[in-house]
């Protein structure tokens, strides 16, 4: 269905309107498909799957078992000669065994004959080598690595527009093979709606903290407690829904100011409410002091999302303009995260999700200070994923990129229109999508996810 606040959508859809956005040369977004309420035993019920291997892959029996286990229906060759009609809803190649260059030539013959068969929002991906098992080999099988980030950019920039298809792959060290029904499943699903051209690492030394499930059952999250910070409205707010519909008892944080509005979230999703200032001196210990009042409770998913603008040319801001997306942007999560580690009150395993920005990837004018603060949390991801490894728990970063928002609709509507529509996608993204990346990296099952950043951004034309 349509987005109420993208008439554009609608438009091009339109039997009567549709030839005049052709003829008027707009862009022609389509309708996304996407998923409501956590995720089911069998999230691909009805799919139907295409999956092959090169010779020497290590990751495709493995993705094959749960695809299937999740419902989807494998589509063999003799099923697609007998029926030139059959849809494509899911491509999966194990491109694991790429190790020299004549073997990209695979890609070409693998996708190509798929392409005229794709069904709308349809899901391809790829299971790529490790880029340093491939280094180890030798400099063509780095380099033969390497060339399938190209492929899934460009084919994911031709296919969004044309199929508001996805194209995506994970890189699979040997040791990570059993740690794929997280990322496959998010990837090869409509929870993935505005992800695209992406290539996530999976660490091998993570793959034992992954779920042995198969396939994962609803309700991962229940008896855990997350902790949504600016949790009031738009994303955050977002997110605290969508992990509560995993299970989890959420405690939603905002300033005082919007307690109001705080309250009416926590009471609708049976959570808890704190109102309070992170970037206040006292916001970590308030906060450990509330677990504290709370025996039993650790943190197991803590959401960094509250972060503010306040965006003016490098040459007219303020000092005061500055410290004060600093301080709420990055300084507040260091904090947090600090008085966290020193009370031990984060869980074993737990999942830290921080809110980074499109902005901090590509940068963006009149935006230095909000830029600066959401690309040094890329930063920090890294290095503190190293972290927490030794307990299980994995830290990453989520860069949404256009999406729509109370705050977007305030954007005069010519910048507006080109952010919705710099994308593969041609279209802004939807709350729900960055809620369902921090879901993905919130579920115990994406453990060899560590320390990286997943862009929400419909595959954004800047900083690609």
């Amino acid at each position: 269905m349509a987005s109420s606040s993208d008439p554009l959508i609608g438009l091009a859809a339109g039997r009567l309107t549709g030839p005049l956005v052709r003829a008027l040369g707009l862009p022609r977004p389509r309708a996304l498909r996407r998923e409501d309420g956590p995720y089911r035993s069998d999230e691909l019920r009805g799919r139907q799957l295409v999956l092959t291997a090169m010779p020497g892959g290590h990751a495709g029996e493995a993705a094959r078992s749960l695809l299937q286990a999740l419902g989807a229906r494998l589509l063999t060759e003799t099923d697609l000669a007998a029926d030139a009609s059959a849809g494509v809803d899911i491509a999966v190649l194990d491109a694991t065994g790429c190790r020299e260059l004549a073997s990209l030539a695979q890609l070409r013959s693998f996708f190509a004959p798929l392409l005229r068969r794709l069904a709308p929002c349809a899901k391809l991906l790829l299971l790529a080598p490790c880029p340093l098992e491939a280094a180890r080999l030798s400099p063509e099988a780095a380099a033969a690595a390497q060339g399938i980030e190209g492929f899934v950019r460009s084919l994911a920039k031709e296919l969004g527009r044309s199929h508001a298809a996805t194209v995506n792959a994970l890189q699979v060290p040997v040791a990570a093979a059993s740690a794929l029904l997280g990322p496959v499943r998010f990837f090869c699903s409509a929870r993935s709606a505005y992800v695209s051209g992406r290539i996530l690492c999976l660490d091998a030394g993570q793959a034992l903290y992954a779920s042995p499930d198969l396939p994962s059952v609803p309700g991962r999250l229940r008896e855990r407690l997350a902790v949504v910070t600016g949790a009031a409205r738009g994303l955050g707010a977002a997110t605290a829904a969508r992990l509560a519909e995993e299970g989890a008892r959420v405690l939603c944080i905002d300033v005082p100011s919007a307690e109001p509005h705080l309250r009416e979230l926590a009471r609708r999703i049976q959570g808890d409410a704190l109102a309070l200032d992170i970037s206040s001196a006292a916001a970590p210990a308030a906060l450990c002091d509330w677990l504290r009042q709370h025996p039993g409770l650790a943190v197991d998913v803590l959401v960094h999302n509250a972060g503010i603008t306040r965006d003016r040319s490098l040459f007219k801001m303020s000092e005061a303009e500055w410290n004060q997306v600093m301080a709420v942007n990055l300084q507040a999560i260091l904090a947090i995260d600090a008085a966290l580690d020193q009370a031990d009150l984060l869980a074993p395993g737990a999942r830290e999700i921080c809110l980074s920005s499109i902005s901090g990837i590509a940068g963006n004018a009149g935006q230095t200070n909000y830029a600066t603060s959401k690309s040094a949390l890329i930063g920090y991801v890294a290095a503190r994923s190293a972290v927490l490894a030794s307990r299980g728990a994995t830290v990453n970063a989520v860069a949404p990129g256009f999406i729509e928002t109370d705050m977007t609709r305030q954007i005069p509507w010519l910048i507006r229109e080109a952010g919705r529509r710099l994308n593969a996608l041609s279209q802004g993204g939807q709350p729900r999508d960055v809620a369902e990346a921090v879901a993905f990296l919130a579920l115990p099952e994406s453990g060899a996810v560590r320390g990286q950043t997943l862009r929400v951004c419909g595959q954004a034309l800047m900083g690609a």
